[in-house]
């Protein structure tokens, strides 16, 4: 095949499909899981700390570091095997113990943790687990471990991947502070296999739990949206009136929007993440291909009941909040017509009025106008009778006549000089 350029990203986009492989386990063994989470802002966090923060446990166990910028890593601590993955929001620690304890689900199984380590992460525990899995017994002693082990009423079990394994949990904190998973698997069953039901049960955790931060905001949010809606349907009402006030209205209905716009700019993204997180839990529950395990309920009924209702509320509370936003911009924009509307009427007022004291003055300068033609026409006869004086005593006229002879001529030149202005001023004619 002849050269050809790649492009520069091509192997590295090929190898992020293959970069976070399932874990390979035997049963029996345990599992201790953590995820860490920045309290606030965390998909904007510093992702470097995450990854000082791995390479002090790494140091402790004196195993190597990660390649800088590494988003996973897989590799020995001690007799255990660690896998650390990086999400955009939290950080994920798995540490597998082989064989299994007296006591189940031991929370000492978390001392692989150092106490000081855990103490200097940057982040907060946003959920942990301990999973155990044991090589399958007879059902009698499958059912006396869940009933010693979890809370029945919360109980979720069942068959999964064609009977390969039973999986079982109740999804309640423990007194040590923990989440318990059982894992009942086939003898012969493959190592890939037990790694991925235990790496499901681990996402599904993780996931339903940041899924359910959006919940958390949606009740946070749910008396000041009461609040706005009220505030809204108020304005909206007082719209009808009609009584003059709508600026004052408009100002008010401003505010609410810009408030809205506030509410959802704050929540878009959680919600955007609930979405996604939910759409990961669900497709990590179908992948199990559960079978019912002695008429209990399964994980996909479980969340049926108990999880679908906080994720509908997050939509709906989602879909109000744009609703509401809607309405607030429809209701600014009638409210603004109205406004510009009424600013055209006084505006149209205002023009009517400055016409009227236009024609007033239009009058008033006629007025004055013929004022000045016998002022004007006064002062321009006493000119013309210097002027002819003279040329009436040679004649043997008297002033008298010469004055009376000379003032209407006088008054029309006047008067046709005076009309000439004002056509030039008032129809721009040519220049005089």
């Amino acid at each position: 095949m002849a050269p050809i350029e790649d492009h520069p990203l091509r192997y590295a986009l090929s190898n992020e499909l293959h970069a976070r492989p399932f874990p390979s386990l035997e049963a029996p063994c345990r599992a201790v899981y953590l995820a860490l989470k920045k309290p606030k802002a965390a998909a904007a966090r510093d992702k470097t700390l995450d990854l000082d923060h791995l390479k002090v446990l790494l140091d402790r166990y004196g195993t190597a570091h990660p390649q800088p910028g590494a988003t996973h890593f897989s590799g020995q601590i001690g007799q255990n095997t660690l896998k650390w993955e990086q999400h955009t929001e939290f950080v994920t620690y798995t540490v597998f113990l082989n064989g299994l304890t007296d006591r189940p689900f031991d929370p000492a199984d978390m001392d692989v943790f150092p106490d000081s380590w855990l103490a200097s992460a940057p982040g907060v525990r946003i959920t942990s687990a301990l999973i155990r899995v044991e090589c399958r017994p007879d059902e009698e002693t499958i059912s006396q471990h869940l009933s010693d082990w979890f809370v029945p009423e919360s109980l979720a079990v069942s068959r999964v991947l064609d009977d390969d394994a039973i999986v079982a949990g109740d999804f309640r904190i423990d007194p040590a502070g923990h989440l318990r998973f059982g894992c009942f698997v086939n003898k012969g069953i493959g190592r890939r296999r037990v790694g991925r039901i235990v790496q499901r049960l681990c996402e599904i955790e993780t996931y339903k739990t940041m899924s359910m931060l959006g919940f958390t905001r949606v009740r946070e949010m749910g008396p000041r949206m009461g609040e706005i809606d009220n505030e809204l349907n108020r304005l909206m009402e007082a719209m009808t009136h009609g009584d003059g006030q709508e600026e004052d209205r408009l100002k008010s209905l401003l505010a609410v929007s810009a408030e809205l716009e506030s509410l959802s700019a704050q929540s878009s993204f959680r919600f955007g993440a609930t979405g996604a997180y939910e759409a990961i839990v669900e497709q990590r529950v179908s992948v199990l291909r559960e079978v019912r395990f002695q008429g209990r309920q399964t994980f996909a009924e479980f969340m049926t009941r108990r999880y679908d209702p906080a994720m509908r509320t997050v939509k709906s509370a989602e879909k109000r909040l744009s609703a509401m936003a809607a309405r607030a911009v429809r209701a600014g924009d009638l409210l603004r017509t109205r406004v510009e509307v009424a600013r055209s009427a006084q505006n149209q007022q205002l023009l009517e009025s400055m016409n009227q004291r236009a024609d007033m003055q239009l009058r008033l300068q006629k007025t004055v106008e013929g004022l000045s033609v016998v002022a004007i026409s006064y002062y321009a006869v006493s000119l013309a009778g210097y002027l002819l004086y003279p040329v009436a005593e040679m004649l043997g006229i008297s002033k008298g006549a010469v004055t009376a002879a000379a003032t209407i001529p006088v008054v029309v030149l006047v008067w046709l000089a005076i009309r000439r202005i004002r056509r030039v001023v008032e129809q721009g004619g040519p220049d005089l």
